[in-house]
Formats: C-alpha cells, structure tokens, sequence
C-alpha cells in the first residue's frame, strides 16, 4: 500500500509540476529573449540620434554590440555586414527584425541630410538565451524536490494507516494459533480503529465461548460417570461370575473411552499449553536409551542445556518423541545408529530432528492409518498433529547417506 499510494503521488506531482513548468520555461525563454530584443531596439534609437553629426562614429563605438550604419550614400559605419533584403526592406523607411547567422538583427530606419540610414545592431543567440538554462535548471530542481517532498509525506501518509492494520494481521495470527490474550491496540484513521474494536470484540467473544465449552465439558463429566456408576453397580450385581466379569469388563472400556473423550475435551477447550522441550525430550531419551542399549544401537543425543520453551503440552510433546523414538526401534534393525537432535530455531520455538540409518522411509506413511517396514511408522500422524498443534509442520527426508530423518518444527508459546 506504501508503495502503490507513493507511485501515485509521484504520478500526480509529475503531471500537474509538468503543467505549470513547461509553460513557465517557455515564458522565461520568450523574457529573455524580449529583454535582448529590447535593449538591442533601445541601442539602434541612441545610434538614431547622432546619424547626419560627426559624432556618428563615437556613438557607434560606444555600444556594446556589434552595430553597422548604412548610409543613404552607400557608405557603412560600425561592423561590417552585407546589405540584406531586410536593409533593403528598413531603407523604406521601416524598422524591422530579421533572423541573421548566429542570432537576429534590428533594424532600424532614420532620415538624414542625404536621404535614409538604416541601424543594423546584432543580437548573438547567446544573448537571446542568456539566463535561461540556469532558469530551467532551477525549475527542474524545484520540480523533483517537489515530487520528492510529495513522495515523502505519502510514505508517512501511508504508514499512519498500514501501521495499525500490521498490528492488527499480528493479532489475528496470535489469534488463530491460540493465543486468546492478544489484543490490537485501535490506532489510525476512524475505520482502522473501528476494524481493531471488533476485533477486540471478537476476541473477547471467543474467550466468552471457551469459558461456556469448558463448563459444559465439566458437567458432561458428571452426567456421564453417574449412569457409569449404575452400570457398575448392575454388573455387579449379577449372579452369574462370567456375566459379571464381562459386563464389567464393557464397562470398564465405556469408562476408559469417556475419559479419553472428556481429557480431549479439556485439552481442546483450554487452549494451547507450553512446555520446556528440552526437559521433556531429555526425559525420553533417558527411557529410550535403555532400549537403544539392549539393541547396541549406537544414539547421539544433542540437547540445549538452557530452557526451551515451546507451544504444546509436555504430554503431547512426549507422545510426539514416544512416537518417533519408537518408529525408529520397530522398523529399523537392531544394530542400526540413531540421533536426536533439538535445537533453537531463529525466529523462536525448537526444531526436534530425529534421524536414524535404516532402510529408508514410505512416503506413504505419511497417510493416517498406514503403516510400513521403513525406518518410520504410524507414529508419523501424531507427530504432525503435535506439530501443527502448535503452529509448527513436519518434514520428512532422506539424507545422502542413507535412512530416514523427521523434523518436527515447533513454535514458540
């Protein structure tokens, strides 16, 4: 926008500073060329006076410009020059302006004892445009710091409005990856600020529903586990042992898949978590090298000793290396070398890079629900769940060597 609303200032600048200087050169340019005309006219009527007296020839010299006088008898006076038509012309008895060599001629007409003499003063061209180029130079100068300036308050112009919707992008994003808290400071023309009041608003609506969902989540908890309770107690009650024992054991699933519903649940209505992946990843490591150890797999393990904070739970997080870690031991074989790797990404957040030198990895198994004998599994769905969870993305790749390597990019909270 900054952009465009600076092209157009420049485009109309240009256009109206073109409108009103080309005239104003051409009308310096005819001044000058006036001024010359004039003091080349005044110059002839001075020589006028002293045709037919001795003096003739002292006033010739006195003037500063080439002047010839042609006398009625055929005689000239001053710088020599040819009888032209236009003296032939001013021998008549009129005065006029000629176009000469190098510039123009005045031509003024008097009468003296022998008949008429006709004033020749030339004027250089150098004359005739003295001052102009230093004129134009000026008005070009003029114009572009014009078009500058105009330039320049545009810009401002423009920042004044794009700054407020920037911020306003800003908290849409912190918005839309879970960050409820976020709010847009109104600033700018009316409407810029009438956007960030809605989107205030907005924000403020939502946490308004979540609240509403949580509740709703918890007295669902009740309701359920109360004719859970009666289930129990009826199977319970039942005189056949193997009845029983079935029936409970149904029961004892409805509640486990209740639970899941109602934790998910939760997890969902309340937001995005943060946890210090560095400690969580450390954790796992530590529960997986047992494993590695048994196996003789070889684990490189490179982890920042400072805190780490992410956008996803500790729980997710450990799912998420449970998941990695364990693809790496069911489908790669024992013996095969594995490394993990976290790391602090530029712009904030982590980047967990687990990689190993099995047999490969199925980009297929990059579909929910599909499985494979490569080096990496099913786990790869929950992977990038926790990953997207977080606003982040997982990446899958082949390094020259061989085997497989999974990135998991995670963002700052």
């Amino acid at each position: 926008m900054r952009r465009w609303l600076a092209l157009l200032v420049a485009a109309t600048t240009s256009l109206v500073l073109i409108a009103l200087l080309v005239p104003m050169a051409l009308l310096i340019r005819a001044v000058a060329e006036n001024g010359a005309m004039s003091r080349a006219t005044a110059a002839a009527e001075s020589v006028a006076l002293a045709v037919g007296t001795p003096d003739l020839a002292l006033a010739v010299e006195q003037v500063s410009r080439p002047v010839t006088v042609f006398l009625p008898d055929g005689r000239t006076v001053g710088a020599p020059a040819p009888r032209t038509d236009a003296v032939r012309l001013a021998a008549t008895g009129r005065s006029v302006t000629a176009v000469a060599s190098g510039g123009r001629e005045v031509l003024a007409s008097t009468q003296s004892p022998g008949g008429t003499a006709v004033i020749r003063v030339f004027v250089p061209d150098a004359e005739l445009t003295k001052g102009v180029r230093e004129a134009w130079l000026a008005l070009l100068v003029l114009g572009l710091a014009l078009v500058v300036l105009g330039i320049v308050l545009a810009d401002r112009l423009a920042l004044a409005v794009t700054r407020p919707v920037d911020g306003l992008a800003r908290v849409s994003h912190r918005l839309a990856g879970g960050d409820l808290t976020a709010r847009a400071e109104p600033g700018g023309p009316p409407e810029v600020r009438s956007v960030a009041l809605a989107l205030n608003h907005l924000a403020g609506r939502m946490d308004e529903l979540l609240l509403a969902e949580r509740e709703s989540v918890a007295d669902l908890s009740h309701r359920l586990r109360t004719p859970l309770t009666g289930l129990r107690l009826d199977a319970e009650s039942l005189r056949d042992p193997e009845e029983a024992a079935r029936v409970q054991a149904r029961v004892d699933a409805l509640e486990r898949a209740v639970n899941a519903v109602i934790t998910e649940a939760r997890r969902r209505s309340a937001g995005r978590d943060s946890c210090d992946a560095a400690t969580v990843v450390r954790e796992r490591v530590r529960f997986w090298s047992v494993l590695a150890e048994d196996q003789c797999r070889e684990m490189s393990v490179s982890l920042p000793d400072a805190p780490l904070p992410v956008a996803v739970g500790a729980d997710e997080l450990a799912a998420c290396v449970d998941a990695l870690l364990g693809n790496v031991f069911a489908h790669t074989p024992e013996g095969a070398a594995m490394s993990v790797r976290l790391a602090t990404r530029p712009s904030g957040g982590a980047v967990l890079a687990v990689e190993d030198s099995g047999p490969g990895f199925d980009p297929a198994l990059l579909e929910r629900g599909t499985s494979g004998g490569g080096s990496t599994g099913l786990g790869l769905d929950i992977a990038r769940r926790t990953a997207e969870a977080s606003g982040g993305a997982l990446t899958v790749s082949t390094p020259a060597e061989g085997g497989a390597r999974v990135e998991v990019v995670l963002t700052a909270p």
